[in-house]
């Protein structure tokens, strides 16, 4: 079985790595949710106490 030559192995990591975090990344955030999240409101909801019976 042939030894892979080292410069060759190298500069393919590195061009597949760079067009992973560059490329990939860039098209893939590019889509848009169809579902929207909806904003929800700030009020707070009432709590009351609750007192033990004992």
């Amino acid at each position: 079985m042939p030894q892979l030559t080292q410069a060759l192995t190298s500069t393919i990591l590195m061009f597949s790595w760079l067009i992973f975090l560059t490329i990939i990344p860039t098209k893939i955030l590019n889509h848009i949710s169809p579902n929207e999240p909806t904003p929800v409101s700030a009020e707070k909801h009432k709590t009351e106490s609750w007192d033990w019976p004992w």
